[in-house]
């Protein structure tokens, strides 16, 4: 069970990354896209379940939110989610919201960085 369930993890890390990303692109060029209903409602169905997994497989661990490359990837996904609502969220200008979506996007490459590693890259 807990491959299976790890495999669902990094499936939805990546395809929350692809969603991320290509909302990013159409946000840039002002994309009609952005104003569908599924563009609204698969990405937090499917961040739902990445942080439901991520929650099972430390439980499945062990881990507590304590241990330090997991309280950074926390600390981390808290900043990214974030700096994904100032990037994807009219309001704010374009620079602004293209300056957060590239800050959001090294943000999640810093947390997939401490996932693999499990050290937390500042230490």
């Amino acid at each position: 069970m807990y491959t299976a369930v790890k495999v669902a993890h990094v499936a939805a890390v990546a395809l929350s990354f692809a969603l991320f990303g290509l909302r990013g692109i159409w946000m840039m060029v002002d994309s009609p896209n952005l104003g569908r209903r599924w563009v609204r409602v698969v990405p937090h169905v499917n961040d739902t379940l990445l942080l439901a997994a991520g929650v099972w497989l430390a439980f499945e661990l062990r881990l507590s939110p304590a241990t330090p490359w997991l309280a950074a990837k926390l600390v981390a996904l808290l900043v990214y989610i974030g700096l994904g609502m100032l990037a994807l969220r009219p309001g704010r200008t374009k620079p602004v919201r293209v300056a957060a979506w590239l800050a959001a996007l090294a943000v999640f490459g810093y947390i997939v960085a401490v996932a693999m590693s499990r050290k937390t890259l500042l230490a």
